[in-house]
C-alpha cells in the first residue's frame, strides 16, 4: 500500500540532523554528470582520489561502444572534473568499485557485452591504468564484487543473460586466473546480491532472472558449492534488480526486487534463506531496472530507491517494517534510468542519488527537506 502522510520530526542533539523528516529529491542544470547524452548502463559512487569527497564512475555503451567516464566531486556535489576511464571504447554494462589489489584504494572492474572485460587499478590519486582483462567475452549485464571465498581479497561475480554466470577468483593482486559457474547454465540473470542469509558463515546468492525464469536463492554449502536452489516469487517474474538488507528490523536479511511490467516485491526472510512473507510496492505497470536500499530520511529504517524506464523514478520511505511505504517521485518520466547509486554527495548528512540514464544526461538528485 502506498500513502503519503507527514512523518514526525525529531532532532539528534549535537549533530543538527533532522530525522524522520519529509524529504524531496531535486536536480538542476549544475547537478549533471557532464553535458552529453550517453547510453549509460550503470554508475557507482566512491572516493576515488582520497580527498574525502565521493566521486562517480559511469559505464557507457550497453550494446554499442562508448567511453567510460569518471567524474570527480569538487565539493557540494559539483562534478567539475571529468576523466576518461581507459583508452578504448567498449560495450560496457558495469563499472564496480573495490580494492582489488589490496593497496587501500578503490579500483574498478568493468563488465562488457561480448567484449573483453577489464580491470583498472588506482594509483591512489584517481588515476587508473589498465591492469588486464578477466574471463572470456560474454553477454555481461552486471558485476557484483565480494570476497565470496573468504580468503581476504575481493572476487568478481559476472552475470550473463542467457549464458553461464561466473565467479572469478582474485589471486590477491587484481588478477583472476580461476573461475567457476554458478546457477543454471541457461539462467537469464540480470543481477545478483550476495550475503550470508542463513548465518552459517558462507556467502549466499540471490539471483534476479528474466525471460520467464524463476528467481532463486542459492545457498552456499561451503567451498563455493551452491547445490541448494530455493525459488521465490511467482516463477515467471521479469526481475531486473535485487538488493539485500534487513528491511523489517527483525535481524534477518531480506531482499527487494525490481520488476518489469508488474509490482516490485519485498521478500521477508525466515533467517534460513527461505521467504517468510512477500510484500509489494510501487505500481502494477512499473518498468523498474534498478534499485538500492538506504536510510533516506535518517529515521533508522531502510528505504528503497528505484529507477524506472520511461516513468518517474521513486524513493519508497519505509513506514513500519516494510509493511507500508510512502512514495516520493523524482526525475523526468521521459528518461530511461538503467542504474542508480546513493551516497552523501554534498556532505549534509543525507543520502543523495546519482542516476545513469540511457539516452539522456546523467544527473544528481540532492536529498533536501520538503517544507511544504
Amino acid at each position: 500500500m502506498i500513502r503519503s502522510v507527514a512523518l514526525p520530526l525529531s532532532l539528534i542533539l549535537g549533530c543538527g540532523i533532522l530525522t524522520g523528516q519529509e524529504r524531496k529529491f531535486e536536480t538542476n542544470s549544475r547537478l549533471s554528470l557532464g553535458t552529453e547524452e550517453h547510453l549509460s548502463a550503470s554508475l557507482r559512487i566512491g572516493d576515488l582520489n582520497a580527498d574525502g569527497r565521493l566521486d562517480v564512475a559511469v559505464a557507457n555503451g550497453r550494446h554499442w561502444p562508448q567511453q567510460n567516464l569518471i567524474f570527480f566531486n569538487q565539493g557540494r556535489a559539483r562534478f567539475n572534473l571529468l576523466r576518461p576511464l581507459g583508452r578504448d571504447m567498449a560495450t560496457s554494462y558495469a563499472t564496480e568499485l573495490a580494492d582489488l589489489d589490496g593497496d587501500g584504494d578503490l579500483d574498478i572492474a568493468v563488465g562488457n557485452d561480448t567484449a573483453p572485460n577489464a580491470i583498472f587499478l588506482n594509483n591512489g590519486n584517481g588515476e587508473f591504468h589498465h591492469h588486464g582483462s578477466f574471463g572470456k567475452p560474454s553477454s555481461i549485464r552486471s558485476l557484483t564484487l565480494a570476497d565470496i571465498d573468504r580468503d581476504g581479497d575481493v572476487d568478481i561475480l559476472a552475470n550473463a543473460r542467457g549464458r553461464p554466470n561466473l565467479i572469478y577468483l582474485n589471486d590477491g593482486s587484481g588478477q583472476f586466473p580461476q573461475s567457476q559457474t554458478f546457477g543454471n547454465a541457461v539462467d537469464s540473470t540480470i543481477d545478483v546480491a550476495v550475503a550470508d542469509l542463513n548465518r552459517d558463515g558462507e556467502l549466499d546468492l540471490v539471483l534476479a532472472n528474466r525471460d520467464g525464469q524463476p528467481n532463486v536463492v542459492l545457498l552456499n554449502q561451503g567451498d563455493l558449492t551452491f547445490t541448494e536452489r530455493i525459488p521465490f516469487g511467482t516463477g515467471k517474474d521479469e526481475t531486473r534488480a535485487v538488493a539485500i538488507a534487513d528491511l523489517d528490523g527483525d535481524g534477518h536479511l531480506d531482499w527487494a526486487c525490481g520488476n518489469i511490467g508488474q509490482l516490485n516485491s519485498v521478500y521477508l526472510s525466515d533467517g534460513q534463506g527461505h521467504v517468510r512473507k512477500t510484500l509489494h510496492f510501487g505500481r502494477p505497470g512499473d518498468q523498474t531496472y534498478t534499485l538500492a536500499i538506504a536510510d533516506m530520511n535518517n529515521d533508522e529504517q531502510l528505504d528503497i530507491v528505484v529507477g524506472n524506464v520511461r516513468q518517474s523514478n521513486a524513493v519508497y520511505i519505509n513506514k513500519d517494517g516494510a509493511t507500508d511505504f510512502q512514495q516520493i517521485p523524482f526525475g523526468d518520466a521521459s528518461e530511461s534510468t538503467y542504474n542508480l547509486a546513493v551516497g552523501d554527495l554534498n556532505d549534509d548528512g543525507y543520502q543523495d542519488i546519482a542516476v545513469a540514464n540511457s539516452g539522456s544526461i546523467n544527473r544528481i538528485y540532492l536529498n533536501l527537506p520538503d517544507e511544504k
